[in-house]
């Protein structure tokens, strides 16, 4: 999977699971003595949610994370293109959130659990 110039993979950052919620408008008006009336108004949100752990040790770079947050930093839109070569579409980093667990001696994480939110634009 790659989002831009990014490559998710096991020497950068690679998700252990995808979530995607995808909504449709359908803008409603009450009528008297009957169900409210619908006409569908056209396609809603799209967000995509990357999780997963990051083990230096194992596989990944923590500069991938930092990467990713220069990229949010622009606001600019990047494509998504999954592995198969699909392309989902244009998305925007909205969030990344990070748990860094089983620090050593210096304070270094010998883990950091993340997810990164993505939301597609037009």
């Amino acid at each position: 999977m790659a989002l831009g110039m990014f490559v998710f993979s096991t020497q950068s950052l690679a998700p252990d699971g995808i979530d995607r919620d995808r909504d449709w408008r359908h803008e409603r008006a009450a009528r008297f003595g009957a169900r409210a009336s619908s006409q569908f108004a056209g396609p809603g949100d799209d967000r995509i949610s990357l999780a997963g752990s990051l083990v230096p040790e194992l596989a990944g770079d923590y500069s991938a994370i930092e990467t990713l947050a220069e990229m949010a930093e622009q606001g600019e839109a990047w494509p998504l293109m999954m592995g198969t070569g699909e392309i989902i579409g244009q998305f925007t980093i909205e969030r990344i959130s990070e748990r860094k667990g089983n620090l050593i001696d210096t304070g270094a994480p010998r883990r950091t659990d993340f997810t990164i939110e993505l939301s597609r634009v037009a």
